[in-house]
């Protein structure tokens, strides 16, 4: 999703409005496919086809807004307790129809001059999609193993590539220009730490409460709408305060919000209360995230040209999820790392351990994994005050400073 965010988001600035969403949407239709089959490798092609769909179908687009929002958690959630997970693929289908439907009746058909960069549409699919490949394998294979450092070399080949025809080509897919601004960068490289840190509170939070704590998927999936909540209500107030105040002046309190929540997850124990603990925690996080969205924005796409608007939310997007992947790898391995400290194979015992019903064991290995989780969040911490001092240094704009005809930033 990450690369091909890169691409869609220039193609729907480069043909016609309606075309984008109609091609995306039907990209939607491999998701059905992908909860057909038994085994691993359709349903990964089938959702490599589908997010191929969502990058042309995502707008550029809700200004400041929380990641889709309010209902994705106990939605998706509620599909996977009471039929099966691959409900979660199927339920992309109607939503694609109905985009389709209405991508013929209300968009419009402009289209604006330039050609496609083919070239460096694929070196720079190809070269992300192996980075974030490597990335994710390093954690599982390890950092040396051939897999890894093959698709590391791959990566690197395809990126430089892509950079050198960038400076050649005269309708490029990058245009370079938009790094030298201060402000730009700065938005950029302040993503990637922000989705590292965001991605993984979803995912360790998911793993202590079903895990750790027994929560159905149904539970857990409803016990994070705190954070959708918090997001919701940063991304409101934000906006309000956006004319008011410089990017820098909302998004440094916003990072340090953010921080010490992500730090008050950090003494997980299987004993641990929702109410007390979790919940809160799960609260400031977001507050303090989503107090730092909307500055990105408008970083990212401040005095753009109309015309570059696409590919400069494209590159905030892929940030993002580039960012995520890299924090999930690097904090799943020292999360895996601190708790096999604690217990060999720690995961594993506890899978054992619940099948033969050994309750030492399960306490030992519950013990573990919390410890692990809690080096995480930890680590996590770093990220964000990494984002918060690249914020400070880079940040300089003014308040609300942005192109007229800028496109907002789908965050999600």
């Amino acid at each position: 999703m990450g690369a091909l965010r890169h691409d869609g988001h220039p193609l729907s600035d480069r043909r016609p409005h309606r075309g984008s969403p109609f091609r995306g949407s039907l990209g939607q239709v491999p998701s059905a496919g992908a909860r057909v089959p038994p085994h691993p490798e359709p349903v990964d092609t089938g959702r490599l086809r589908a997010a191929s769909g969502w990058s042309r179908r995502t707008p550029a687009a809700p200004q400041g807004r929380p990641p889709s929002a309010w209902g994705r958690p106990g939605a998706g959630a509620s599909l996977s307790d009471y039929l099966s997970w691959r409900w979660v693929m199927f339920v992309n289908v109607p939503i694609g129809v109905l985009v389709l439907l209405g991508a013929r009746v209300l968009a419009s058909g402009e289209k604006l001059h330039g050609e496609l960069d083919v070239r460096g549409a694929a070196t720079a699919t190809g070269g992300l999609t192996a980075l974030v490949y490597a990335i994710t394998q390093g954690g599982d294979r390890g950092w040396t193993d051939p897999v890894t450092f093959g698709m590391f070399t791959v990566a690197a080949i395809l990126l430089i590539t892509f950079l050198r025809s960038q400076r050649r080509n005269r309708h490029p897919l990058l245009p370079l220009r938009l790094l030298r601004n201060r402000n730009r960068a700065g938005s950029y490289v302040t993503m990637l730490f922000i989705g590292a840190a965001m991605f993984a509170t979803f995912y360790f939070l998911s793993l202590f409460m079903q895990q750790v704590k027994g929560y159905s998927p149904v539970r857990a999936g409803f016990a994070h709408l705190p954070f959708s909540l918090g997001m919701g209500m940063a991304a409101g107030i934000g906006s309000r305060l956006a004319g008011r105040f410089s990017p820098r002046t909302l998004a440094g309190p916003g990072l340090v919000v953010a921080a010490g929540g992500m730090l008050w997850f950090s003494p997980l124990e299987p004993s641990s209360s929702y109410f007390t603990h979790l919940m809160p925690a799960m609260f400031i996080t977001a507050l303090g995230l989503g107090a730092s969205f909307l500055p990105m924005t408008l970083g990212a796409i401040s005095g753009v040209d109309r015309n570059d608007t696409g590919i400069a939310s494209a590159i905030l997007n892929t940030a993002q999820q580039i960012g995520g992947a890299v924090g999930l790898a690097v904090l799943a391995t020292v999360s895996t790392s601190a708790a096999d400290d604690q217990l060999p194979h720690a995961d594993v015992a506890f899978f054992r351990a619940l099948a033969s019903g050994d309750q030492p064991l399960i306490q030992r290995a519950a013990d573990a994994l919390s410890h692990g989780y809690t080096v995480a969040f930890a680590s996590a911490v770093g990220f964000l005050l990494a984002a918060l001092v690249i914020t400070v240094t880079t940040l300089n704009a003014s308040p609300q400073q942005r192109t007229e005809d800028a496109a907002p930033v789908h965050i999600g």
